[in-house]
């Protein structure tokens, strides 16, 4: 799928890979494995920024897909984000959309708001709310109409 359909069709919790299309080279050759993984990896989509309307499109609409956290003892230092723009080659798959019945938990309300965490269901995102701290939260049910997404991504993929 193009970064396009991506931002059109798949819904913020899906995890998503992309891949420039290159095959894996061997673990010997450190410096184009690790330019291979730049290039191919995957993460929770968290963010789409900008507007596509019918018709027009937003020259610097962009998606951000959350790819890892680094560090220790329960405390997270590094959070890795990646944003694509629309305009982006690489090819994109979507590997898991969220379940319906599970809650997005944004930290704030708003075209600006950033998905921070996917709960199986609503008791469970009001926990990690309480423990976690985002004073402007909001919870957003999965809904069938998520799911109703897939047979139009199926049908415009490429």
């Amino acid at each position: 799928m193009s970064a396009d359909t991506i931002f059109e069709h798949a819904p913020l919790g899906a995890i998503v890979a992309w891949s420039d299309g290159n095959l894996r080279p061997p673990e010997r050759h450190r410096r184009k494995l690790d330019a291979w993984k730049t290039n191919s990896s995957q993460g929770r989509l968290i963010r789409k920024q900008g507007v596509r309307d019918i018709g027009t499109l937003d020259p610097h609409a962009s998606f951000t897909l959350h790819e890892a956290d680094y560090g220790a003892g329960g405390v997270i230092a590094i959070r890795v984000h990646r944003t694509f723009s629309l305009g982006s080659t690489l090819r994109f798959t979507v590997i898991e959309r969220p379940t319906v019945g599970s809650v997005r938990v944004f930290d704030r309300a708003g075209d600006n708001a950033e998905l921070v965490h996917l709960a199986p269901h609503r008791a469970a995102a009001e926990q990690w709310l309480s423990e976690h701290g985002y004073p402007n939260a909001v919870l957003e049910d999965v809904t069938a109409d998520d799911a109703a997404a897939v047979a139009v991504e199926g049908s415009t993929a490429a």
